[in-house]
């Protein structure tokens, strides 16, 4: 049996949609007995009220190399925007990669050798897709680095309910998901925020050495 009692998780992405259900999930989890959530704001009080969260503020352009929490057991990372919310495709590029390696890079230079990525169904740095294609670059640039344990996890679109900023394609691609399920192949179908969550948090528990792949189809078989 895998050892996973006092387990100190760092969680970039806090704020986000599926990194709420994993802040909730962790600080639910008697194996985790620290949980960092470095944010640009204070998270909500729902979760900040748990003694064993820790909340710093950070400008992720400019992260804090010598903060002591970026040694940890397992960081995941949700971080993410859309293209409308970044303004340009170099903004967006800098949050969906910049930002996510920065953070990788320094959680391991601090020891932290398990780390788990939010990614999506599809991505490869050979996409036609500028997001794909992204999301496929930050998957290469992580498996070039040197973590014990590398975790990529590709759902679908995602369903966690309202989001906090707007997303009609976003919105769209769901309704159809739900409406036309059992002709939607089962990578492409729709995945609860819960399920991502889950199966991020196991990845992060359990640490397999190497790399593996988590899609969308499997995602709620990780549970």
């Amino acid at each position: 049996m895998v050892e996973t009692k006092g387990k100190t998780l760092l969680v970039f992405g806090g704020s986000g949609l599926v990194g709420m259900d994993i802040l909730r999930q962790a600080l639910a989890n008697p194996a985790v007995t620290k949980v960092v959530a470095p944010t640009r704001r204070p998270l909500p009080v729902s979760v900040t009220h748990y003694a064993h969260l820790e909340n710093p503020q950070v400008d992720f352009s400019e992260l804090p190399d010598d903060a002591p929490w970026w040694r940890a057991d397992a960081a995941l990372c949700a971080l993410g925007t859309t293209l409308k919310q970044a303004g340009s495709k170099a903004a967006f590029r800098l949050v969906d990669r910049e930002y996510v390696c920065a953070a990788a890079r320094l959680s391991l230079r601090a020891g932290t050798r398990t780390f788990v990525l939010n990614s999506a169904v599809g991505a490869s740095a050979r996409s036609g897709s500028f997001y794909l294609r992204v999301k496929g670059e930050v998957e290469h640039d992580l498996g070039a680095m040197d973590f014990r344990s590398l975790t990529l996890v590709r759902p679908s679109i995602l369903d966690g309910g309202p989001r906090p900023d707007d997303r009609p394609g976003e919105v769209m691609g769901l309704l159809i998901s739900r409406t036309f399920k059992p002709l939607i192949p089962k990578r492409l179908r729709a995945v609860k925020t819960s399920d991502v969550a889950a199966a991020m948090l196991q990845a992060a528990l359990t640490a397999p050495v190497g790399q593996q792949v988590i899609e969308s189809n499997a995602i709620t078989r990780q549970r």
